[in-house]
């Protein structure tokens, strides 16, 4: 029986046959290569656990940026005081209403302050966590001043997030 194929003897394969990588020869078709990715079907099953994933961990996620939002106020809160307390330290009383704490950024026009810092007790006044100034009350009527945010409404009163966040309840909630 003869053929017109050629084998190989050392490799026991076809010499008709291209190797992959190698260039089919002239009137030979290259071999089909199976094409791997994903179908859409795939990607849609893909995208649609994700989602549901989504929806279960971000609500979870949401309340913790308001707990966030109450410990800076606390924590800004907590670095004013220690602000006010050197003030009185180095000046004998505590800023005036009138002066505000303003006067612990910036030297208060006043003639009773003498040994005002350089370069003041705070580097920037910042503002609440939403926005809003913080308020100063002296005297206060819950001890000698009164420190404290609105809260996330903005408004005196409230609770949860909405409650004042003052000098007298940082150890609260």
């Amino acid at each position: 029986m003869s053929t017109n194929r050629k084998r190989n003897p050392f490799s026991g394969c076809d010499l008709m046959t291209p190797v992959r990588g190698q260039v089919p020869l002239r009137g030979m078709k290259p071999p089909r290569t199976r094409q791997r990715g994903f179908t859409l079907i795939e990607i849609m099953v893909v995208v649609i656990i994700i989602g549901l994933l989504a929806a279960v961990v971000v609500p979870q996620f949401l309340g913790r940026v308001d707990d966030a939002r109450v410990a800076k106020a606390k924590q800004d809160i907590q670095a004013i005081e220690t602000a006010l307390t050197m003030f009185k330290l180095d000046n004998f009383v505590y800023p005036t209403a009138e002066m505000g704490l303003q006067s612990l950024v910036t030297k208060p026009n006043d003639s009773n302050i003498k040994n005002w810092r350089a370069g003041g007790y705070l580097k920037r006044l910042n503002k609440d966590p939403w926005g809003n100034d913080y308020q100063y009350q002296i005297p206060g009527t819950h001890g000698e001043y009164d420190l404290y945010s609105f809260g996330a409404d903005g408004q005196p009163g409230g609770t949860g997030v909405n409650a004042d966040i003052g000098n007298w309840n940082l150890d609260n909630n």
